[in-house]
């Protein structure tokens, strides 16, 4: 959420930023019902001030014994309207939390202005492999390893679901487990948190009310499944006043993941590529203001840092405006180049979001003994996301003997083996 004096002061940055993240918002209702609350506020602190000094001259009649009837009887009237004032008041600033929680973030200057096709090559990784026979897709991979099976998780589930079996299931918990142990060794204390949270959680790192339609709601209960760790992780901290020495906080965390991906329909619909349920490793920082935009750049080379392991060739890309979530003030797409699909996929995104979440979720820090409060900043990246990983690391390593080799930082986490057949 952004700052209500921001706003009040750069309309025109703020609706600028919309139109580059390509979203509507109500500026002028916004605007119209700040300046509203403010004259409320204004009148009745007036209104109080009248009776404060009303009750005193009421209490200085009673002393001399004169008649204080009329006097209480316009007091009355006064606490009244006071009354009226202060419900007028909250029915505004709920209306106008409301409106302002549907205002994106403002995108960094760094990040280019335009749509997907803006978007910026920053560097790459690794060398594609080049094969001496046509390499296939890991739908085909997956089916003649016996390690995924497309039409019995259709069958179970529906459309975008799947089922890993046999090797596949212990190649995915190799890769989870892999993850796990290098980001928790580079200093990331690993959390095991909900999949099921509220709506108060959902709306404090921004997927409410934006995205509710990419939600699944379990509607008798109020709670939502997580479409990401991001959410139950980055709002542990959710009302609290953080230590300075505390900071930062580095999380990370693996979870299942579910998205209805209600605008996706027809995309990248063959195999694991998009799909309604999906594994996740997820880093979550908590950091000074100052010390942002550096802890992204660390944030970036960690989840870099996997891929390199992993063996794998990738792309690192700035987001354009129009490209970025509605949280993010910048965001880092790396994508894996999987051969069988052709294509690049991307498994992270690396975002920081400034203090954005925090005004949203109410979580600061006092920066020394006596200073005022600060809103903390936020920043989240995939380190990695599956089953993307999975793609890739079958498609890039597969070998013309119809093996999958497997890269040795691997091997330990897979009883040594150093291929799959």
């Amino acid at each position: 959420m952004l700052d209500i004096k921001f706003i009040r002061e750069n309309p025109e940055a703020v609706q600028t930023a919309a139109l580059q993240k390509r979203m509507e918002i109500d500026l002028d209702g916004i605007l119209r019902l700040d300046r509203r609350r403010r004259e409320n506020i204004t009148e009745a602190e007036q209104l109080k001030k009248q009776l404060n000094a009303a009750s005193a001259e009421i209490g200085k009649k009673k002393k001399a014994g004169e008649d204080t009837s009329g006097a209480i009887a316009a007091m009355k009237e006064v606490s009244a309207r006071i009354g009226e004032m202060d419900d007028a008041c909250r029915e505004i600033e709920a209306e106008l939390r409301r409106k302002m929680l549907r205002v994106p973030n403002i995108p960094d200057p760094s990040s280019p202005v335009g749509g997907e096709d803006k978007n910026i090559d920053l560097r790459s990784w690794g060398e594609k492999p080049e094969f001496t026979f046509t390499p296939a897709p890991h739908w085909e991979l997956g089916e003649k390893m016996r390690m995924l099976d497309l039409p019995r998780g259709a069958k179970v589930s529906g459309s975008g679901f799947f089922v890993l079996t046999g090797i596949g299931a212990k190649l995915q918990r190799a890769v989870i487990n892999f993850m796990l142990d290098r980001h928790v060794a580079a200093g990331y204390t690993e959390v095991r948190p909900p999949y099921l949270v509220n709506t108060a959680t959902m709306t404090g790192t921004g997927q409410l009310p934006k995205l509710e339609d990419d939600m699944y709601r379990i509607a008798n209960d109020d709670l939502y499944l997580i479409p990401t760790a991001e959410v139950p992780v980055t709002n542990m901290h959710a009302g609290e006043t953080l230590r300075a020495e505390d900071l930062p906080l580095k999380y990370v965390a693996y979870t299942p993941c579910f998205r209805r991906e209600a605008g996706a329909h027809g995309k990248d619909t063959r195999g694991m590529i998009r799909v309604h349920q999906f594994d996740k490793v997820e880093l979550v920082k908590i950091v000074r203001p100052e010390d942002s935009w550096n802890e992204l750049e660390s944030l970036l080379a960690d989840a870099e840092n996997i891929l390199q392991l992993l063996e794998l060739p990738y792309r690192v890309r700035v987001l354009a405006t129009g490209d970025l979530s509605f949280a993010a003030a910048k965001c880092y797409d790396l994508e894996v180049w999987a051969p069988g699909v052709g294509n690049y996929l991307e498994v992270s995104s690396c975002s920081n979001f400034l203090d954005f979440q925090a005004r949203r979720m109410n979580a600061r820090y006092r920066p020394a003994p006596k200073e005022k409060l600060q809103f903390v900043h936020t920043l989240n990246g995939s380190g990695l996301a599956l089953p993307r990983t999975i793609i890739a690391l079958l498609e890039n390593h597969q070998t013309k003997q119809g093996t999958v080799r497997i890269p040795e930082a691997l091997r330990p986490y897979l009883g040594g083996i150093d291929q799959i057949k």
